[in-house]
């Protein structure tokens, strides 16, 4: 199943086909076992890759970091649940350690956009204590996949 998994990361778009040739299994199989992945949860979707460079220059990501406290009985969670429930919040995670509790991913519109996001509803959330804001200037790879198009070569020097 980590093959499936590890090929679709790469390339979602793949065919049955081609997986199974790659996998030494029919197209059907593959399909059977993509189909077990989603059933099971765990392939919780799909998404698209995008060059905002080429697309849209004008969006805005930013990592921002959140010291919280801790709720009793649920711990992070509500809060957590709370934060992702926003348009603009692209991912939330749990930190094992250091200065703060969650990451935040978010995406904007602009500067502006991301700043009312912190300040006007992130920040009045009951329980967060504190917030540190990291603009994204440029992503050179995402989920695995070079966004600039240039591959390394095989000894990753170029």
């Amino acid at each position: 199943m980590k093959d499936i998994i590890k090929i679709l990361q790469q390339n979602a778009r793949i065919s049955n086909q081609a997986l199974g040739e790659i996998l030494g299994i029919s197209a059907d199989e593959a399909a059977a076992k993509i189909k077990q992945l989603e059933d099971d949860g765990v392939i919780r979707g799909y998404s698209v890759i995008v060059d905002d460079e080429k697309y849209d220059k004008s969006i805005v990501y930013a990592t921002i970091e959140l010291k919280v406290t801790p709720q009793r009985d649920c711990g992070f969670d509500d809060i957590a649940k709370t934060i992702m429930m926003y348009d603009e919040v692209e991912s939330v995670s749990l930190m094992s350690s250091g200065a703060y509790d969650l990451a935040v991913e978010v995406k904007g519109s602009n500067l502006k956009d991301v700043a009312f996001f912190v300040s006007e509803r992130l920040a009045t959330i009951d329980g967060i204590l504190s917030t540190s804001t990291h603009f994204i200037l440029k992503k050179y790879k995402e989920k695995g996949i070079f966004i600039d198009g240039e591959e390394p070569d095989e000894r990753g020097l170029g």
